[in-house]
């Protein structure tokens, strides 16, 4: 990677970019900022990919939107982000039918100057690697997962992880949501 990822404790860069949230003419387009979810005491999980038009980016962009009722379930804002511009956003949306009816914006970083503060482009292409953060809702990075651009990542592994950070309590290796945490653990022993 061409800088050092932004991990966690460190805050969310400030930032406001065009983003897709319909296809609908004269409704594609929005502004949204790092306010997003914090505005509203939610959580935000960020997701990148490197294009649009691709191949294993668009299986990662369904399976979030099959599961982005699982994210509102748990307060959490979803966001879908890549390099590419609004327009070519809303072009792969139209022409791709698993894309049509996304519950979340698809933010378009075409200055790459989010991606680039995030620390997230490739040295050779600059594109944005597979990146995934969840954010809490004071704006701090909880959780960073980064997949090299051949290999998708694991929603159910997002939305598992982002319920052991909501607990606020030491979580064991494999913990899902429903089990023991150790901290309760302790406090019966």
């Amino acid at each position: 990677m061409s800088n050092r990822v932004l991990s966690v404790g460190s805050e969310f860069p400030a930032f406001k970019k065009k983003a897709v949230v319909s296809i609908e003419k004269g409704k594609e387009f929005v502004d949204i900022t790092h306010e997003i979810g914090s505005a509203e005491g939610k959580w935000t999980v960020y997701f990148w990919w490197p294009k649009d038009f691709t191949f294993v980016c668009p299986t990662e962009i369904a399976e979030f939107n099959k599961k982005a009722s699982e994210f509102s379930d748990r307060d959490a804002v979803l966001i879908g982000a890549s390099t590419d511009s609004e327009f070519v956003h809303a072009a792969w949306r139209r022409d791709h039918a698993d894309l049509r009816d996304l519950k979340f914006p698809m933010l378009a970083d075409t200055s790459k100057s989010l991606a680039e503060e995030l620390g997230i482009l490739s040295a050779d292409e600059k594109v944005a690697y597979r990146v995934t953060f969840i954010v809490d809702p004071q704006n701090i990075i909880r959780w960073v997962n980064v997949n090299d651009l051949s290999v998708g990542r694991n929603v159910q592994e997002v939305i598992r992880v982002l319920d052991a950070l909501q607990t606020d309590e030491l979580c064991p290796c494999n913990w899902s949501k429903g089990e023991q945490t150790l901290t309760s653990q302790l406090a019966l022993n």
